[in-house]
């Protein structure tokens, strides 16, 4: 459908105007689509919906299970449901559609109605209007997902090259430009794909800060199981870093030779000889030439410089040897024979050079590549001085920007489906699985120890997996929000099958194999969206339907914390239905058979009473409909404003009076 500015603009306000003009004059730049009016009302629209507690898929301990959620239902309504947690998130990390043709739907009502439950038909690649209603899909939820970061939040989405250009205008406009944070490059694929155009190798990831004064990037541990003192260093502890770049730099691509093998040492691979010289990828960084040959020198060995003709700069060889890329033969070369018995007795007095070669895969001392010693504490301190990533270092660079994550640090999509694979079994069909390394990488680094994840788009739960991982292996205590409808148009609610398996099974340790694995604990709550709510709507409520959302949207103002509420069930409680982390109990006055009852002085001794056996101290938080008994052990909470102002609403909201209640 063509865009018709005239009748676009005609609908705007006088104030809608004025912010569009002043981001004009501003940026100098605006994404523009047509029904972007309602696109960026669409959120304001959506209504609350009440959440249902399936205890069935509950797994962990009650403790545990109040920790973290997963929910089943539309994520845009979810997200609005969980009020509560608005200004609460530590890290958005999530993986929408990519917009292939493939699992993105949209419906038309939408635009009309945010809260139709239908998801529409999948939008196939010939559809004219495809990026249009990718757009108006995610910037209402963008604009949710900025809502519910903390003021220091940061937000992570996964893309490909289908919507990387349009979300990150979208981006730009919803958290503005100067809060992006990187733009990461990450390998999906180690090996291309045959065919005549360029083979997709790499994926996206787009990180944003709510406010990226107050943003902070967390130092990603040290593994202690490499760090290394093996030559006896006097500066202490070490580790070995990769000197080399994923990017060709010609004059900086020049070959070494090894002063224990002979061998040549290009930037991304060994050169065999006679053989076929390594792809022309990468470069050496972190050092000058002269600095190399200063290093190569400190182990008893002269170098030169000489012209090989591969077209990489001058290489570095042993002096007086013959060398050469054909025909050569290192073991009759008496240049490197000699070069070889300094180098092992050099090696063998340790406190080694700063440039050393490690062993082969053999077990070879020195036979291996070349890496560069990086004092423990230099490490710590963040002042590896390069933006480019390998599996030898154990930190990241103060300055992100646009950098690459290579498969050995962040994983390939062929490794996440065998992850899949491995803890749900084969045949789950799905395709779109983010590796774990991944994962894990970005929650290290945006998430503190004692954070909260949200992923709005979980697919398999590799997020809640992630988190799961991360608190077994380093001790944290993350939690997680996921939110996942499944393909319910399929019969397919894998929010309930596949996601739910993935994490029951990572908590208990269980496999499809039968042959148990590490149980990495924890636990999560499961729940379901179903109607939406009003006034009239939680009056009329049975008992178990109002304790779920009373537990699920408790909050307070003075505290503007979400706390953690567990269940508390047992048939001797009248009265008593959960419980915080600070043992503060919660209460619902329910008369036997009937509705939401008040607070006198007969229920109050009641409470007390079920407070008393249960070894809780006041206060008591009491939910009922009128309070006629007072008391400073009571914070009473009114029925149903405390619930509608827990979820956003109002008396006076335009959906407290609504009728409509699908």
């Amino acid at each position: 459908m063509e865009f018709d500015v005239d009748a676009e603009l005609s609908k705007l306000t006088r104030d809608e105007l004025e912010r569009l003009a002043k981001s004009m004059m501003t940026s100098g730049v605006a994404l523009s689509f047509h029904g972007r009016r309602s696109a960026m009302q669409i959120a304001k629209r959506v209504r609350p919906r009440q959440t249902r507690r399936e205890p069935r898929l509950n797994v962990g301990t009650p403790e545990a299970q109040a920790r973290n959620m997963l929910i089943e239902g539309e994520n845009l309504q979810a997200m609005v449901t969980l009020y509560k947690y608005r200004g609460q998130v530590d890290l958005i990390v999530t993986d929408p559609p990519y917009n292939t043709g493939q699992y993105f739907r949209y419906n038309d009502r939408w635009d009309n109605d945010p809260n139709d439950p239908d998801l529409g038909t999948i939008v196939s690649n010939e559809d004219g209007s495809k990026h249009t209603k990718w757009i108006k899909a995610m910037m209402p939820r963008l604009q949710i997902m900025k809502a519910m970061l903390k003021p220091s939040g940061v937000v992570a989405i996964c893309i490909d090259d289908n919507e990387l250009f349009h979300l990150g205008m979208m981006m730009d406009e919803v958290f503005g430009e100067n809060n992006r944070v990187a733009i990461i490059n990450w390998q999906k694929a180690y090996s291309p794909k045959g065919g005549n155009s360029i083979s997709k190798t790499t994926d996206y990831v787009l990180v944003y800060a709510k406010d990226k004064d107050l943003s902070r990037m967390q130092l990603l541990p040290i593994d202690r199981s490499g760090t290394k003192n093996i030559d006896g260093d006097d500066g202490g502890d070490w580790i070995p870093t990769d000197p080399t770049a994923r990017q060709h730099r010609g004059a900086t691509a020049y070959a070494i030779q090894s002063p224990f093998t002979g061998h040549l040492h290009y930037p991304n691979g060994e050169y065999v000889f006679d053989g076929q010289l390594p792809e022309p990828r990468s470069h050496w960084v972190n050092f000058t030439k002269e600095e190399v040959i200063k290093y190569l020198a400190e182990w008893g060995v002269k170098y030169v410089e000489r012209d090989l003709g591969d077209g990489r700069g001058n290489a570095l060889v042993i002096a007086d040897s013959d060398v050469a890329l054909e025909g050569y033969r290192p073991d009759r070369d008496m240049a490197v024979q000699r070069a070889a018995q300094l180098a092992t007795e050099r090696r063998q007095k340790g406190n080694w050079p700063k440039l050393f070669f490690r062993d082969d895969k053999s077990r070879r001392p020195g036979a291996g590549r070349p890496r560069l010693k990086t004092p423990i504490d230099a490490v710590r301190a963040g002042m590896i001085p390069t933006t480019f990533w390998d599996e030898d270092l154990y930190e990241f660079p103060i300055e992100i920007g646009s950098v690459t994550w290579p498969h050995a640090q962040s994983g390939h999509s062929d490794m996440a489906r065998k992850e899949l694979d491995a803890i749900v079994g084969k045949g789950h069909a799905f395709d779109t699985v983010k590796p774990l390394r991944l994962l894990k990488k970005i929650i290290q680094i945006w998430c503190p120890p004692e954070g909260l994840v949200l992923d709005p788009y979980a697919g398999s739960g590799s997020t809640g997996h992630a988190v799961l991982e991360l608190n077994h292996d380093l001790g944290s205590s993350r939690r997680f929000i996921l939110i996942e409808q499944g393909a319910p148009e399929n019969g397919d609610k894998y929010a309930r099958t596949l996601t739910w398996q993935r994490l029951k099974n990572a908590v208990t340790g269980e496999r499809p194999t039968g042959k148990p694995a590490t149980a990495l604990g924890g636990g999560f709550e499961y729940r379901l969206l179903t109607k939406t709510i009003d006034a009239k709507t939680v009056l009329t409520m049975q008992r178990d339907e109002l304790i779920d959302v009373v537990l699920t949207s408790h909050w307070e103002t003075h505290k503007r914390s979400a706390p953690s509420l567990t269940r508390v069930d047992g048939v001797d409680y009248q009265y008593l239905v959960g419980k915080d982390q600070n043992g503060e109990g919660y209460f619902l006055i329910w008369d036997n058979g009937g509705p939401v009852g008040s607070l006198n002085r007969d229920t109050y001794k009641q409470v007390v009473s079920e407070a008393k056996k249960a070894g809780l101290e006041p206060p008591f938080h009491v939910y009922a409909r009128y309070e006629l008994f007072q008391s400073s052990n009571v914070r009473f909470w009114k029925i149903p404003d405390k619930i509608l102002a827990d979820l956003g609403l109002t008396d006076n909201d335009q959906f407290n009076n609504s009728d409509d209640n699908e």
